[in-house]
């Protein structure tokens, strides 16, 4: 039998990590794709919760964060890829997401989901990705479809699955595909008689238990990063300086530890490593910092899926109502919108870390208006909040907004508020986000 699971060796398999049974470990599943010859071409990473090798999938899009996490920071990406590609599963919530551009296009494909349905947005969405350099790849294709033939144009590569697919369609569609000029893997291969066959139907590469099962990679877990997450954001969110970045970043080795491992992935092309954190700022970007943040906070979830979290909806539902407020008194003044939105955000933060408002803001070193409007619901955002907080509990909070002489917040505007800050949440973290 081919061994192409012979690769990078530079990550600790979860069996060597076996007989150390008091410390916790993230883990990662790799599976190899190999071309006609037999040679390793690619990977397929996979979602793995412990070191059984098997998936334990509630939600697709932390699952995702998971592993882009751990590949890129957890583990590394040449360890975990060598000088090869990876494919990650992303369902429509991640293929939204700023996020998606944490993984350097030349490294990663993006293996879309059958679970996710075409439509217009989602059309302009893959153009945006192609466009930036990522190959699509369509998952678990059985047969000619209307979905199939409507996201054939936005993608690369295809993936036909061998185990759902009866025989006389699979040589249908890879007659059809090849006639697209698209690039054939057959998946779940089983047996030498499926690999005969597809290789004689001409696909271009092979993925399956014939070859070889996913091997599960694993590297100590950190403790939660939440807290400095937090912190770094709130800098971010007023355009702090690297001198003060850099201040925070030294007091959280571990999210130090990722941001190097980020920034040496290849990612920026620099044909070189950076040691030093400062280097590592500007070589990254406050934007891109910022997504990764992003990324370790939707992956550093605690039980519940990031999307079925009601704190989660709570605190995203009620700073998109602040900042449509907020855009709606001042239609010309996107800082005011945009202190709005980081009120919302940063309202329910003492939550997450069990503590007190002003404990927390202090800490965080938030804007002093977006501060006091928090712990004190004082100004003009301190009054929004109020009225956030309000219109959140299902009350009338016309009377509010009237006192405080927000008088284009009539009851009716408040309502369309309401409902498109909610429809926001379905439609931007429930599928996509934002």
């Amino acid at each position: 039998m081919l061994d192409p699971a012979a690769g990078p060796s530079a990550a600790p398999s979860a069996r060597d990590l076996l007989p150390d049974a008091g410390a916790q470990y993230v883990y990662l599943g790799r599976q190899p794709i190999i071309d006609r010859d037999g040679a390793l071409n690619a990977y397929e990473l996979l979602f793995r919760a412990g070191v059984h090798n098997y998936a334990e999938i509630s939600d697709d899009a932390q699952a995702t964060a998971q592993v882009v996490a751990r590949a890129i920071g957890g583990i590394g990406v040449p360890a975990v890829l060598g000088q090869h590609r990876g494919f990650v599963n992303i369902d429509r919530t991640l293929l939204f997401s700023d996020i998606v551009h944490l993984m350097p296009p030349e490294r990663f494909v993006l293996e879309i989901l059958e679970t996710v349905r075409y439509d217009a947005p989602l059309a302009r969405r893959l153009n945006e990705l192609r466009e930036a350099g990522f190959e699509m790849a369509l998952d678990d294709i059985r047969d000619v479809s209307d979905e199939l033939l409507a996201l054939l144009p936005y993608a690369d590569i295809v993936k036909i699955d061998f185990l759902q697919t009866p025989r006389d369609m699979v040589a249908k569609l890879a007659t059809m595909l090849r006639g697209h000029g698209k690039t054939l893997i057959a998946e779940k291969v089983e047996t030498r008689e499926d690999f005969a066959l597809a290789h004689r139907l001409g696909f271009d590469l092979f993925q399956g238990y014939f070859f070889a099962r996913p091997q599960v990679l694993a590297a100590p877990r950190n403790r939660s990063l939440r807290p400095g997450l937090l912190r770094l954001l709130a800098l971010l969110s007023h355009d702090a300086g690297i001198v003060e970045l850099e201040a925070e970043l030294k007091r959280n080795p571990s999210v130090v530890v990722q941001l190097l491992r980020l920034v040496n992935s290849s990612a920026f092309g620099l044909g070189r490593n950076i040691a030093s954190l400062r280097e590592a700022i500007i070589a990254t970007g406050t934007r891109q910092i910022a997504r990764w943040a992003q990324l370790l906070l939707y992956a550093d979830t605690g039980d519940l899926p990031w999307r079925a979290d009601p704190l989660v909806q709570l605190a995203a539902t009620r700073s998109r109502f602040m900042e449509l407020a907020a855009s709606w008194l001042r239609p010309s003044d996107g800082d005011f919108a945009d202190a709005a939105f980081m009120t919302g955000i940063f309202s329910l933060v003492h939550v997450v870390l069990d503590s007190t408002p002003r404990a927390v803001l202090e800490k965080l070193g938030l804007a002093p208006q977006i501060r006091e409007a928090i712990v004190a619901h004082d100004g003009e955002l301190g009054v929004l909040l109020r009225i956030a907080e309000v219109a959140g509990e299902g009350r009338d909070a016309a009377p509010l907004a009237a006192a405080a002489g927000f008088t284009a917040l009539t009851p009716d505007v408040l309502s369309e508020l309401n409902l498109s800050a909610a429809a926001w949440f379905g439609a931007h973290v429930a599928e996509p986000m934002v």
